[in-house]
């Protein structure tokens, strides 16, 4: 069983802005280097066999171009590929189209970084970003490096059934709080106003708690 304070600590969030596609963006990444190569981070985060291993069920078509689904999630569209190093997609969720990309980079022996970026046009959805912050796309996002980091340790497969009864259960949302709280300190890092902040944080872990 992987020890979750341990995943936790070991995920390095960032929230910052830039140019993307001649718009002002907010940009949420998450990174965290894992005891594999690059080949297999690569393999494992792009494998449409793979990826319900540790993340959500997966349809379609993972070439450029194509467009796949995740089970009760988001749709997108691969919009560029460059194996083993990156992959850009759409993230189209709740009416909204946001932007992924993916970089994996070498660390060490046997030793491989997964930076996901999560890129969102600024006055897009301004709404909802002040009502949740980062934490709205980060702390689903440490679940998803939750259940890669277990499965690339050797841990049993989790269904999307078992993952909704972890969520729910205490160790799942005492997860989300600890997850919602590291967002509320990128975010201040970030230069965001420590009331907002603290309300958005609040509100996102509220949101991942509910029963």
């Amino acid at each position: 069983m992987i020890d979750v304070q341990q995943q936790l600590n070991s995920v390095r969030r960032r929230v910052g802005r830039k140019t993307f596609e001649a718009r002002e963006a907010r940009v949420v990444s998450v990174s965290q280097t894992y005891d594999t190569d690059a080949a297999d981070l690569w393999d494992a985060c792009t494998s449409i066999e793979r990826i319900p291993r540790w993340f959500l069920p997966i349809t379609g078509d993972l070439q450029v171009g194509g467009r796949f689904q995740l089970e009760g999630n988001a749709a997108g569209e691969v919009l560029s590929c460059d194996p083993p190093r990156t992959f850009t997609t759409t993230w189209e969720s709740m009416g909204a189209t946001s932007w992924v990309e993916v970089t994996i980079t070498e660390a060490g022996e046997n030793r491989a970084t997964f930076t996901l970026d999560h890129i969102m046009h600024s006055g897009d959805d301004d709404e909802f970003w002040l009502q949740f912050g980062p934490g709205a796309v980060g702390v689903g996002w440490d679940s998803g490096l939750l259940g890669l980091a277990g499965y690339l340790s050797g841990g049993d497969r989790i269904t999307p059934e078992e993952g909704a009864a972890w969520a729910a259960g205490d160790e799942g949302r005492a997860f989300m709080t600890a997850a919602s709280e590291l967002w509320y300190q990128a975010d201040l890092a970030a230069g965001e106003d420590p009331a907002q902040a603290r309300a958005a944080a609040d509100r996102t872990a509220a949101a991942y708690t509910a029963t």
